[in-house]
């Protein structure tokens, strides 16, 4: 179940939340450097860390899914969030550059469905970040932050989601070492905090961050298979598969070679 969007709202309002967008953001720049002339977008609550490529990307929208809710973003200009179905975007197919998921894999009731429609959506050669709560950290253990709720995930597991929807994970990054409370101490001292973390408990990190290429291949039924497999075998994008022959088909060439 989605958070709702005033909840989440409030949180990055508190000193934590700000903490919290100031180390993700830092991790998020560090994987994208540059956004000139693309186009990016972000499903679910991404307009705290979509707010840094403003002025850069050539298109930029926040898509938020209809079960968290939708605010006005940015405060100034023309309007560019939009209320989704997350697993059906709004998007024609192979266009969008970047696409920053936060807040929303681990809530999504239809997580592969969502994904396959991600992928449908990026451009080849694209790139699609994912931020989820860490299944060994504590902050996937306490509701004091957005962070604790829905469905935490290890690495092997989100690898094995997003081989399933046909992305390649290239490059994973913790963030959010520190503890998840209001504590003028641990606020004033942040970012050391993140860096002993990173060196003392790396895999106990609030979040993990996954960047991830669409495999460019289409899915294709693989006929040799019993139906109730369900199985797919991809085909490289442009290739034509060949059709199997059924059995019919081939008492029937055999009797036309044995005429011949």
């Amino acid at each position: 179940m989605h958070i709702d969007v005033i909840d989440l709202r409030e949180f990055y309002a508190r000193p934590l939340g700000a903490v919290v967008r100031r180390l993700i953001a830092l991790r998020v720049r560090s994987r994208w450097r540059n956004l000139s002339g693309m186009s990016v977008f972000g499903l679910g609550y991404a307009t705290p860390y979509l707010t840094a490529f403003r002025g850069e990307a050539l298109r930029l929208g926040a898509l938020a899914p209809a079960a968290q809710g939708v605010m006005t973003w940015p405060d100034d200009g023309p309007m560019q969030t939009a209320l989704v179905d997350e697993t059906g975007l709004p998007l024609p197919d192979s266009s969008v550059d970047r696409m920053l998921v936060v807040h929303s894999l681990e809530t999504c009731e239809a997580s592969r469905a969502m994904l396959r429609d991600l992928w449908r959506v990026m451009a080849p050669g694209g790139r699609l970040l994912v931020i989820v709560p860490n299944r060994r950290s504590i902050w996937s253990r306490l509701d004091t932050t957005p962070f604790g709720y829905g469905r935490p995930y290890s690495r092997g597991q989100l690898a094995r989601l997003l081989r399933d929807a046909l992305f390649t994970p290239v490059d994973w990054i913790h963030a959010l070492h520190m503890p998840p409370f209001s504590w003028p101490v641990l606020l004033r001292w942040s970012t050391a905090w993140e860096r002993l973390g990173a060196v003392l408990w790396p895999a106990f990190s609030g979040v993990i961050i996954v960047e991830a290429t669409k495999q460019v291949y289409a899915a294709a039924p693989d006929r040799g298979l019993k139906k109730a497999r369900g199985r797919l075998q991809p085909v490289p994008a442009g290739a034509v598969a060949a059709r199997a022959v059924s059995g019919t088909a081939k008492r029937r060439l055999a009797r036309r070679s044995g005429s011949a």
